[in-house]
Order: structure tokens, then C-alpha cells, then sequence
């Protein structure tokens, strides 16, 4: 099973570059984020042309995400729980093949001195409570997603100049270490564990992206069960160099 994740930065801005990866790629199943549109809004024609269903999650103009697959996806969730006042389309999760699969796009926390650093923390503590209740079915878990998480100096390009930035301080590394302590994998580290540049954001400004000033936030965490079957995993640069690409490019999977 190949599962790839990709932060497109609009659905609707990118659609031609989405379905043109798609073409190339072929992933068995399609983890999406910031999809920038409403549920009813979402492209499903289009996706279901090439063989793919669709659970979306999505708001108007942010946030939004979905799990596009090749395979009948059951038992979808559409909320991170934990917070039902919580109305930001963060959060979706389906069973595929046997696999269950959370599409994710954690908040990114800046600035820190707001309301917007609090609520983070917040998301990230309910995302490890439902990462351990997935764990106890005994079946392979993959949370993919946006995590807007730096987890280590060798994952961002200037680790002194974003060292009080909401992605890379202690607390945000805490929470993602969290997820781990659980026995998750983070399945790039796990087959590249001294990779450097293995970026997977760059910023649109200060030619970020043709000096390679870049983030590694974008991250598959795999339960004992998926680890055991992790055989590839690789970023895919090629997206970000298009014409109105996303700021992000996909991190593709595969499991035996």
C-alpha cells in the first residue's frame, strides 16, 4: 500500500498539479491538508475520474482536510475528539485495507504569545489521547498530516532562528515526542535516521526554496503494527519547483 501526504495550500488553486501527481504517482491512498474550502466545494468529479474516493472534512478559505483513496474507506471519523466546541476542519480518519488512517493538520501555534499557541498544545494533547486509542485495536495505524512540528535541529535549515518560533519550541517538540513514547514510529527517521535537508516546507518568501531553506513538518507516524510493514518511504521535491505549486510537497509511504 502506497499512502502519500501532501499540504496542498488550496485544493482549488492547485486541482491541475494535484491531479497530474496523482497521474504520476498512483498512491493507493491520498492523505490531503489546508484544503481552503468547504466540504461541498471539494473536487470529488475530478478524483473519482481517476479511481478515487473521498472523505472530507472542510471550512471555508482555511484549514480542511481528506482521505482520498483507491479502496472503500469505512468507519470515517470527521472530528479530533476530545473538544466539541472545536470547529476547525483538523481532522479525518477512515479504516482502508484493514489500515486505519488519520489525515491531519495540526494548528500551527504562531504566535506564541496568543490564544493560538494554548490551542496547539491543546490539539496535540487530543491527538495523542485518540493515538492511543487507536492503539488499542491492535491494528496497523498511520497518522499522516501536517503536523506543523519540527521534531529535531537536523529537520529545519536555521535551528537557531526558529528556536522560539511555535513549530520548533520545547513544548511543541514535547508534544510530537509524546506520540512517540506511545510507540509510534516516525517512519522517515526509523529508514533515514541521519538524512539531512529532508525538507518538506519551504516558505514562499526570501527565495526560501531555491536557497533550500527548509522545514521537515510534514510526517508519518506509524504504530508497532504499520512499522512492521514500512518498506519505502521518500519526499517527493519535484511538486514545489511547479508553477503554483503548494509551499509543501508530498512524503510518500509504502507498506508490504
Amino acid at each position: 500500500m502506497r499512502i502519500a501526504t501532501w499540504n496542498v495550500n488550496s485544493v482549488k488553486a492547485r486541482l491541475p498539479n494535484i491531479l497530474g501527481w496523482i497521474r504520476e504517482s498512483a498512491p493507493d491512498v491520498l492523505l490531503l491538508q489546508e484544503l481552503k474550502g468547504e466540504t461541498d466545494t471539494f473536487p470529488r468529479l475530478e478524483f473519482e475520474a481517476l479511481g478515487y474516493k473521498a472523505a472530507v472534512v472542510g471550512q471555508k478559505a482555511y484549514n480542511g482536510v481528506a482521505i482520498l483513496s483507491r479502496h472503500e474507506l469505512y468507519d470515517i471519523v470527521d472530528h479530533l475528539p476530545g473538544d466539541e466546541t472545536d470547529s476547525q476542519a483538523r481532522y479525518v480518519e477512515a479504516t482502508v485495507q484493514g489500515v486505519r488512517i488519520a489525515s491531519l493538520y495540526a494548528p500551527n501555534g504562531n504566535p506564541v504569545d496568543s490564544a493560538k499557541y494554548p490551542y496547539k498544545l491543546d490539539w496535540m494533547k487530543r491527538l495523542t489521547a485518540q493515538a492511543t486509542r487507536l492503539l488499542e485495536n491492535e491494528q496497523a495505524v498511520v497518522l499522516g498530516g501536517d503536523f506543523n512540528v519540527i521534531p529535531a535541529e537536523d529537520d529545519v535549515y536555521d535551528p537557531k532562528g526558529w528556536e522560539q518560533d511555535a513549530l520548533f519550541r520545547p513544548e511543541t517538540r514535547a508534544a510530537f515526542r509524546a506520540l512517540l513514547h506511545l510507540g509510534y514510529t516516525d517512519a522517515f527517521r526509523a529508514l533515514h535516521p541521519h538524512q539531512k535537508q529532508a525538507y518538506t516546507f519551504w516558505d514562499y518568501q526570501a527565495g526560501a526554496w531555491a536557497r533550500d531553506n527548509g522545514l521537515r513538518i510534514d510526517h508519518f507516524l506509524l504504530s508497532p503494527e504499520a512499522v512492521d510493514r514500512l518498506k519505502v518511504i521518500h519526499i517527493d521535491r519535484a511538486p514545489r519547483g511547479l508553477d503554483k505549486a503548494s509551499d509543501h510537497t508530498p512524503v510518500v509511504v509504502e507498506l508490504a
